[in-house]
């Protein structure tokens, strides 16, 4: 799979057609997020989950609906259900803990 961009309503057609997705909510100026960037494209690359790229300044509105108040900030979705919302960068160890404990990957 690769890593998707997704802006406006594509990001929710997104959430609501995957049985899971990982949203990353990002921007181009934040050096965090670039971080994270590199270790999502690893997760991308071992394991088969949805991976959502959101620019924060240019969706505003989805931003602002889902509360996201710091970036970088990834938000967890199984069935079209928000289930974690991560804020600031984790370790890939972390990370991969969290998308197994809410059961995004195997």
């Amino acid at each position: 799979m690769s890593i998707l961009q997704a802006e406006g309503q594509d990001i929710l057609k997104e959430i609501k057609t995957s049985q899971s997705v990982l949203i990353d909510c990002w921007a181009p100026w934040c050096p965090p997020c670039r971080l994270i960037g590199a270790v999502l494209e690893e997760i991308d690359l071992e394991f088969d989950l949805k991976i959502v790229k959101v620019n924060a300044d240019d969706n505003a509105e989805f931003i602002s609906e889902y509360q996201v108040l710091g970036i970088p900030t990834l938000l967890l979705f199984r069935e079209g259900q928000l289930v974690k919302r991560i804020t600031g960068f984790q370790p890939k160890g972390m990370l991969v803990e969290t998308l197994r404990e809410h059961g995004l990957v195997e």
